[in-house]
């Protein structure tokens, strides 16, 4: 079975793109989604962070994303030592959840694929792009926030640029219609190669 990455800067529209794969029959895992879920759902992964982070990393069972922002996102190694926990506990679910698939491909959508140098832990990468401003607009519109937030956002993570320079495949996320039809067409490769 064949494992496509797919991934984006803020705004790009990924999700709108997983959803169109999701549209073909094509299995979705959003390694986000499920990292939060793993957060409040598995004991040991809970333990582990709090020795890593302190008590204050969890309220209730309850991961405490503010406190945990504040600390690791000025501080490079511990955020370092927090995803060695996270991403190991989400690869494994992974792992687990693709074996009960029965699909040529599945998507695994992450925002920080390249960034986590997961895309060896895939045999195809999609990146889907999209002009600045409407990033920007989109993000503003969606989480109700200023351009400079955004901005900041996006400065923090890698530009498309250097992204597409490790992706085997490029969504420019414009035209609606027109995403829609980058999509089916890769949908229709990936359907080639699973059938070899």
């Amino acid at each position: 079975m064949i494992v496509v990455g797919l991934t984006g800067g803020i705004g790009s529209g990924k999700t709108t793109v997983a959803r169109f794969f999701q549209e073909l029959g094509v299995p979705l895992y959003i390694a986000d989604l499920k990292a939060k879920e793993l957060l409040h759902q598995d004991k040991n992964l809970q333990k582990a962070i709090i020795a890593l982070l302190g008590e204050k990393a969890f309220i209730n069972g309850q991961y405490n994303t503010n406190y945990v922002s504040s600390l690791v996102f000025s501080d490079h190694m511990l955020l370092k030592k927090l995803n060695a926990i996270i991403h190991p506990a989400v690869h494994a679910d992974f792992k687990e959840w693709k074996s009960n698939q029965k699909a040529h491909y599945v998507i695994y959508e992450a925002a920080i694929l390249f960034e986590q140098n997961r895309q060896h832990h895939v045999d195809y990468t999609i990146l889907v792009t999209a002009p600045l401003e409407e990033r920007v607009n989109r993000v503003m519109q969606r989480d109700q926030t200023n351009r400079q937030a955004v901005l900041d956002r996006i400065n923090k993570q890698w530009s498309d640029d250097r992204k597409k320079l490790l992706a085997d495949l490029v969504i420019e996320n414009t035209v609606l219609s027109a995403t829609k039809a980058q999509v089916q067409e890769i949908h229709e490769y990936l359907l080639n190669l699973g059938s070899k």
